[in-house]
């Protein structure tokens, strides 16, 4: 009777045996990466205590939605009074208009500036005239570096009743329009003030990810017969796809928050029922009327909503797509 015997490679190390415990690094790992990179670990000293300063520590006051707090007084709050704000915002008319109305800005500033830039992108892609790409470029670039109260200024000079938009529809013999009085064009104005700001400078995050994807793609894609808009639609896009739902997940992160400045500076007590939005109404809340404690809850409900709207989409996107921020 013979026996056979399986020749077996000797474990590699002390690791590789059975019932062998994994050892931790080094304690002094990290000293020693410290010690060796500590220029580069310096640079991110600065951001670091930005944010610590002016993002972390102020979250400590968000203990005054649950507090009285009483100008003068202590800086968390006199006496504990619970959900008490929380339950007079829930059952304020006046909140639940506000909540609707960021809801439409929001929702508008996400469906109408979020593509417009993807598809500028993907013109200036297709554009072969490198002077006439520069200059597209830099004319879409230019509104972003002004600022916000300029736009405004802009916006209201050129929607004003004697204003060149009148004045050019005059010409047609159309009256005069009272943009900037009228509430049902203030959702209009944003979302266009909006557009004309922005859309040229999201396009360099898609224009940087365009000049990552491999030409024989294109070649692959040139041999089996596809023209440039099946090109566009199976080689572009999904070239493109990681950025897009990169920016799509933080756009929607901060879908609550749509532009305090900007409202501020266009709306006024006529274009209330459709302009007012909660970061807006957090400051006559608070900075106007003094009530500091009902600010602070409304505003404390609305970081948690867009907590909840930016993990939701990181997680949707990641078990749909494959891409996500963690």
């Amino acid at each position: 009777m013979s026996t056979s015997v399986k020749s077996a490679s000797p474990p590699s190390s002390v690791e590789d045996l059975p019932g062998a415990v994994s050892r931790p690094a080094p304690r002094g790992t990290w000293r020693r990466a410290l010690r060796r990179d500590w220029q580069l670990y310096s640079l991110a000293v600065l951001p670091l205590l930005f944010f610590l300063v002016f993002r972390y520590l102020p979250m400590i006051g968000n203990v005054i939605a649950f507090r009285r707090f009483e100008p003068g007084g202590s800086m968390f709050g006199e006496d504990w009074v619970g959900l008490r704000y929380v339950r007079m915002f829930l059952s304020d008319p006046t909140f639940w208009q506000v909540f609707r109305n960021t809801l439409w800005l929001g929702g508008l500033t996400l469906v109408f500036c979020f593509p417009i830039p993807i598809v500028l992108a993907l013109l200036l892609n297709e554009v072969r005239r490198r002077s006439l790409k520069r200059f597209v470029q830099s004319v879409s670039y230019l509104p972003h570096f002004l600022s916000i109260v300029i736009v405004a200024g802009l916006t209201m000079q050129m929607l004003a009743t004697d204003g060149p938009v009148n004045h050019a529809l005059g010409w047609f013999g159309h009256g005069e329009i009272r943009f900037i009085q009228e509430p049902g064009w203030f959702r209009t104005i944003y979302v266009g003030s909006e557009i004309w700001q922005t859309a040229g400078w999201g396009t360099i995050l898609y224009l940087a990810a365009l000049t990552t994807i491999d030409e024989d793609l294109y070649e692959a894609a040139r041999i089996d017969g596809a023209g440039r808009w099946r090109q566009t639609w199976h080689v572009t896009l999904p070239g493109i796809r990681p950025t897009m739902v990169t920016l799509l997940i933080l756009n929607v992160g901060t879908f609550m928050a749509v532009g305090f400045e900007k409202v501020l500076l266009l709306y006024n007590p006529l274009t209330y029922p459709t302009a007012d939005v909660i970061s807006t109404y957090v400051y006559r809340a608070g900075v106007e009327s003094n009530s500091f404690s009902y600010a602070a809850a409304i505003g404390l409900f609305e970081a948690v909503i867009g907590l909840v709207l930016i993990t939701t989409a990181n997680t949707l996107s990641r078990r749909t797509v494959g891409t996500s921020l963690w």
